[in-house]
């Protein structure tokens, strides 16, 4: 099985719409010969992400949280600081959350990767 390689320019798209285009390129749904229980997705590239165009009040009112397991353990970043430092980590996020959640979805998520 040979993976194309998709190359995505994000300048001015929204979030939810561009992680949804990859995440069914990730998956292989493109493909005639998909198959659920089979890993035949593409690879990714994703250039200009901090150039995403965040729709709303996203940026003041969405909060990623995770939590460590301990009592008082959750822990709480907003979109805007997230955006600020990390935003492909935002992209990574809502394409990861796309995606369904079986045994090889790591695998399909190390297929996405930011352009240099």
């Amino acid at each position: 099985m040979i993976r194309q390689v998709h190359k995505i320019d994000a300048t001015g798209q929204a979030v939810g719409r561009l992680a949804s285009s990859i995440a069914l390129l990730l998956r292989g749904k493109n493909k005639p010969s998909f198959r659920p229980n089979m890993d035949e997705g593409d690879i990714v590239e994703i250039s200009n992400v901090e150039l995403m165009k965040i729709t709303g009040k996203k940026l003041e009112q969405k909060l990623y949280r995770r939590h460590s397991g301990f009592p008082g353990g959750l822990k709480e970043v907003s979109m805007k600081k997230l955006m600020a430092d990390k935003p492909f980590d935002v992209l990574r996020n809502a394409v990861s959350r796309m995606l369904p959640k079986i045994k090889f979805r790591d695998d399909m998520l190390k297929r996405l990767k930011q352009a240099k």
